[in-house]
């Protein structure tokens, strides 16, 4: 199997129950967080919405920097939004940019490197593919981060990879 497709199949799968759990935030709690140190929901779900746009910047640019020297991060994946339906909606988009840039690139563009910088100093580099795994690995992790707030705020926990106390769907 070609790593094109390998990506686009792991995208196809994650996309729905990235969206059953993005669904499911409860809205006006944007500032909830379980501890002082904690991530805000809101920026948690924002976040998580716009990580699939993160594969496509992998795919499509050779760098990017979190904080450029002599300037602020232009990065529209710190977006906030204020509705679960905006939450969907910008999931959805970021998926089907995603599937589309996996569509555009091939095999050889995905051996090449791909770098995160902060203030200019490169602090992770590694083939675009390597890349690409590692951030779909994130996601999960805070889709799963995202689970339990959702617990905590008693809202019903959706099925992610098998059945929940909530959803016993499988």
């Amino acid at each position: 199997m070609k790593l094109t497709e390998l990506f686009l199949n792991e995208v196809n799968r994650e996309a729905p129950i990235t969206r059953r759990a993005l669904e499911r935030v409860p809205e006006g709690r944007d500032d909830w967080k379980p501890h002082d140190k904690s991530m805000p929901l809101g920026r948690l779900a924002s976040m998580i919405a716009m990580m699939p746009g993160w594969l496509t910047m992998m795919i499509e640019q050779d760098e990017f920097d979190l904080n450029p020297p002599g300037g602020s991060s232009s990065s529209s994946f710190a977006r906030k939004f204020s509705t679960n339906k905006e939450l969907v909606q910008a999931l959805d988009e970021a998926v089907n940019g995603v599937r589309a840039a996996i569509k555009r690139t091939n095999e050889a563009h995905l051996m090449k490197p791909w770098r995160l910088l902060v203030g200019g100093k490169v602090v992770a580099e590694a083939p675009r593919h390597v890349m690409l795994r590692e951030s779909i690995n994130h996601l999960a992790h805070h889709r799963g981060q995202l689970t339990v707030y959702l617990r905590l705020n008693e809202v019903p926990v959706p099925s992610i990879y098998g059945p929940t106390a909530d959803d016993q769907r499988f």
